[in-house]
């Protein structure tokens, strides 16, 4: 009964480990989310909430990279358990990456709007990038949760068009600033905002990519798309 109640203990315990990762994904999907309406409403307000609230993103790492050590030193975990623990260590990381891009972007458009300057861009091409990345987001922490592979060739899928427009809207500011150096300022700043969320759909990929090591026992980082299709259908 002893050893049952140990049995039952241990995975109550990793259960509330991966209930936290959870919670700290939707803080970070809700931050992205924030800091573009932030950038497209010209709310400051919004913009502001969103870099201080980068610290609960923080706290939450913290407390469960703690959490996840304490297992591995009281219950030793090994094969399939240890694998869940470790890819919970690499998600929260990737996750508080993506939330420090988000409290970027929030700086980023507090900076625009307070200095009201006479040439305001266009966000069309940023929102429709950041509408994939916060996606690819989804996909990645529903394949965590459900621990089901089945879609994480998607997500990769999906950073290559956000990597394409990415260098798209590159090519746009850049003619922009020769054309017109009374743009140069704010094209910077807006392709600074494509690179934070460029980089959020890498993190993004990173997480799907730790699903199918903890599912698979496969390490997907640095293969190509048709080999990690081959290894999720398998």
């Amino acid at each position: 009964m002893q050893s049952e109640h140990t049995f039952k203990q241990y995975d109550a315990e990793l259960e509330s480990v991966r209930a936290k990762v959870l919670q700290m994904g939707g803080l970070v999907e809700e931050q992205i989310v924030n800091a573009i309406e932030a950038l497209i409403e010209a709310d400051v307000s919004l913009a502001n909430q969103v870099i201080e609230r980068d610290h609960a993103v923080n706290a939450l790492e913290v407390a469960i990279d703690e959490a996840c050590t304490t297992i591995i030193a009281r219950r030793q975990p090994t094969a399939g358990d240890l694998r869940m623990i470790m890819m919970m260590v690499k998600t929260i990381t990737d996750l508080e990456r993506i939330g420090d891009e988000a409290t970027k972007i929030a700086r980023v458009a507090h900076k625009i709007h307070e200095a009201d300057r006479l040439y305001s861009p266009r966000f069309n091409e940023i929102k429709a990038m950041c509408v994939q990345v916060r996606e690819m987001l989804r996909i990645a922490l529903d394949a965590f949760a459900r621990l089901d592979v089945s879609r994480t060739v998607e997500v990769a899928r999906q950073d290559m068009q956000v990597d394409d427009d990415f260098r798209a809207v590159t090519r746009q500011l850049i003619t922009f600033m020769l054309e017109d150096p009374r743009t140069i300022t704010m094209s910077l700043e807006v392709m600074f905002i494509a690179k934070a969320i460029e980089r959020i759909g890498d993190h993004a990929k990173n997480i799907a990519e730790y699903v199918v090591y903890m599912v698979k026992g496969k390490d997907v980082r640095h293969i190509t798309m048709q080999e990690m299709e081959k290894e999720t259908l398998q």
